[in-house]
């Protein structure tokens, strides 16, 4: 048997979790759905379910680098995203390998808020995001409270929305997407990219189960982008994408549950 079967491939550097409904579990999930091989490199196990997290371990900075080794010097990544990295010693081991291998494609979603407004990382390691991680991204992307903390403003309008987007870009050289989905009646995102603002319109979906869905927009752009799409269309298609895995209304667990990842596979079987 001849094997001639290739594929696009794409990482995630980011935290496991348990319940499988964000982090790496979401992130592989996503990246297999839309036709591209996923591989991982692990910043954290957590304890967690659809109710809260339980615990978190940390992996060291040296483990986290013979990770991203190993997958460089093997199977090199169409693209890489980030989720949450509390640390900034792994922030720093993260940076100085993405510039080592050249890598490219490379999408950060800054995990600083929780959806409840709660700060996740401690105040050095996003000023290591800032200096480390954002110089080197092809695209952000922050929620209403991440970019109210990076753009140091309110964030109250969709005037608003486009200030932060452009101040954030012009700052760290990159394109950035400002997710909508903190906002009651819409989830409108805007993506300031080449000098341009381009407004993504939708409506907000009835559906309280939405973990882990800043982890599956975000690989979903990844994905695209190591397909061969340009940023825009790549936000556009995960866009998309994320919408059909909400709608689909995947009701497990007792608290936020999660997406329905593969809703374009068991459309029609179930």
């Amino acid at each position: 048997m001849k094997n001639n079967l290739k594929m696009k491939t794409a990482l995630t550097i980011a935290g496991s979790d348990s319940i499988g409904g964000a982090g790496i579990q979401a992130d592989l999930k996503t990246m297999c759905c839309l036709g591209v091989y996923g591989m991982s490199a692990i910043t954290a196990l957590t304890a967690q379910n659809t109710t809260g997290v339980a615990d978190i371990f940390e992996v060291s900075p040296e483990f986290l680098q013979k990770q991203l080794d190993c997958v460089f010097t093997d199977i090199f990544p169409d693209a890489v995203k980030t989720g949450m990295l509390s640390d900034s010693k792994l922030i720093a081991v993260i940076a100085d390998t993405l510039k080592k291998y050249k890598a490219k494609n490379i999408v950060i979603d800054p995990v600083m808020v929780s959806t409840s407004g709660s700060r996740l990382i401690k105040e050095e390691a996003v000023n290591s995001l800032k200096e480390l991680l954002f110089p080197i991204a092809d695209i952000i992307t922050p929620n209403i409270p991440e970019a109210e903390i990076l753009g140091e403003m309110e964030i109250h309008t969709r005037t608003d929305m486009e200030t932060v987007c452009r101040k954030i870009s012009v700052k760290y050289g990159c394109s950035v997407l400002c997710k909508g989905g903190h906002s009651v009646e819409d989830s409108n995102d805007v993506l300031y990219y080449n000098g341009n603002l381009i407004w993504f319109e939708s409506v907000k979906i009835d559906n309280p189960n939405t973990h882990g869905t800043g982890c599956t927009l975000s690989s979903a752009i990844a994905s695209y982008l190591a397909l061969g799409e340009s940023v825009e269309n790549s936000v556009k298609l995960a866009k998309e994408y994320l919408t059909g895995a909400i709608s689909a209304g995947l009701d497990l667990g007792k608290g936020s549950g999660p997406l329905a990842h593969n809703y374009k596979i068991i459309k029609g079987k179930v």
